[in-house]
């Protein structure tokens, strides 16, 4: 049976849905950089997807083809996920999706290696006829965070979020956002297939003992 990252690690990918306070350590991820409203039609956001699902499928079916990578085992793509803020401004404000700034990723397993990541980007643009390049290899550890399982529309999101920093505040945290801790969510829904008010989203944010 394939390796389910969402099962094996549910600490990070199942949590509660109240507001708890965990350690992410660190991970590798394929990710893309952008700007802009993640819902405008052919945008940047959607060309990100397209980047990388490309490259998360070139690395899980290189199975199939002449680039053997050491110690690969089969397993499921992780969920997307993406790193959110608006310059200059701390938190997030819903309303003003055109300022948003983003990182947008998906985990890779531990065995895939810079060489093996520039071999995919290779064989995924020599495949698809389109660029990849946009896709870096990203190292992040998160450390010490509040999180949540939001349910239903991403619009809705500030009232989960709110929930978190309350709880972070009576343990005895405090917010710890800047450019390298952002605001995190994790995709356990495809919206395209999913109705609004049915929708999973991990909500994720840095906090430190206050």
């Amino acid at each position: 049976m394939a390796f389910d990252y969402k099962k094996e690690f549910k600490e990070f990918y199942l949590p509660a849905k109240k507001p708890s306070i965990v350690t992410v350590p660190a991970m590798n991820y394929v990710a893309v950089r952008g700007a802009g409203d993640p819902n405008e039609e052919g945008g940047a956001y959607q060309q990100a997807m397209e980047v990388l699902y490309g490259i998360a499928y070139t690395i899980k079916m290189s199975k199939k083809g002449s680039h053997q990578i050491e110690g690969y085992f089969d397993y499921v793509v992780p969920p997307l996920e993406g790193f959110w803020w608006i310059e200059g401004f701390t938190g997030m404000d819903y309303a003003r999706k055109a300022n948003f700034q983003w990182v947008s990723c998906i985990r890779l397993p531990d065995f895939v290696g810079q060489d093996d990541f520039a071999w995919a980007v290779a064989e995924a643009t020599r495949k698809k006829k389109r660029d990849f390049s946009a896709a870096e290899f990203l190292t992040l550890e998160e450390g010490l965070c509040v999180q949540c399982l939001h349910l239903g529309s991403y619009d809705n999101e500030p009232a989960t979020v709110e929930a978190m920093h309350a709880f972070a505040s009576e343990q005895g945290y405090e917010l710890d956002f800047s450019d390298e801790r952002r605001h995190h969510e994790i995709y356990l829904s495809d919206p395209r297939r999913t109705a609004p008010e049915k929708l999973k989203t991990v909500i994720r944010h840095p906090v430190r003992k206050a």
